[in-house]
């Protein structure tokens, strides 16, 4: 430990990615941070029951080029009585061993849901740390508890801060999952330009999207009917549908903030999503 209490480890892991930030500290230590919370959570027992996946799980083992905010997780089996306090605490201890002060609040349900969440704040000492002004930095944790099931996992290895092995949704899984957020997603204020650019990014690298993996997704949450297959068909009048009322400039404002170059999304148009949609590959 250096006089502020903070590991070496730590400072050489906020110099690695500082870089990457494109001039963002509080993104550096935001990435800082979910590494240690991943090494905290495996080395508990986490993942022998869930497994990660969404954005933050592409950036980190997929090499998708945005910031991520949240971490994702998905039981590998239903379990309403899933507890994630025992985590919490295994967490906790990992951030103490490396000199991080952290507070971890579990979010108090006001409803029933079968999502388990909790929030992570660095200190302000850590803060300082990354070079930010602001205090205000929270990673949220969330566990979907009753999943919709169907999908494939694999060990990805994370380095930093200690090597260890993680369990990740595979890509073709992955994408269904994202897919599920571009196809049903309410929009409210503001599209997330996030979905779209996932989109486009999985179908320029070539991955398939498991399609059963979609319908099953589809059906949990209401928005496909039980009896019915989910087709080929049937996904693509959905995403021509979507498309159809998409406000692609809504959607570029809200990636900006998460991309260190805009200039690619100049090419984005209804049109350009309609075509990009006709190179999708199914598995």
């Amino acid at each position: 430990m250096n006089d502020s209490g903070i590991s070496p480890i730590v400072e050489q892991m906020l110099r690695r990615v500082s870089p990457s930030s494109e001039g963002a500290p509080s993104q550096a230590l935001r990435e800082v941070m979910q590494e240690v919370a991943l090494v905290g959570l495996q080395r508990h027992g986490f993942f022998s029951k869930a497994a990660f996946y969404g954005g933050t799980c592409l950036r980190m083992f997929h090499q998708l080029p945005r910031f991520s905010e949240d971490l994702d997780f998905s039981l590998l089996n239903s379990e309403p009585s899933f507890a994630l306090q025992p985590y919490l605490q295994g967490l906790d201890e990992e951030f103490r061993a490396l000199g991080i002060e952290v507070s971890i609040r579990e979010k108090t349900k006001q409803i029933s849901t079968a999502i388990a969440s909790a929030f992570l704040k660095p200190s302000t000492t850590m803060v300082q740390l990354a070079w930010s002004g602001t205090g205000s930095l929270k990673i949220k944790l969330e566990v979907d508890t009753d999943p919709p099931l169907g999908f494939k996992t694999d060990e990805q290895l994370l380095l930093q801060p200690y090597a260890c092995y993680v369990k990740c949704f595979c890509l073709p899984d992955l994408f269904a999952g994202k897919m599920h957020a571009v196809l049903f997603r309410k929009w409210q204020q503001r599209v997330k330009g996030r979905d779209w650019f996932d989109l486009e990014w999985y179908i320029r690298n070539g991955t398939a999207l498991h399609l059963d993996h979609l319908g099953e997704r589809a059906r949990q949450s209401g928005h496909w009917p039980g009896d019915q297959p989910f087709t080929s068909e049937s996904l693509h009048r959905l995403l021509a549908q979507r498309i159809a009322n998409l406000n692609v400039a809504n959607a570029r404002i809200d990636i900006e903030r998460f991309i260190a170059n805009s200039q690619p999304l100049q090419i984005w148009s209804k049109s350009y999503f309609q075509d990009l949609i006709q190179q999708l590959d199914l598995c």
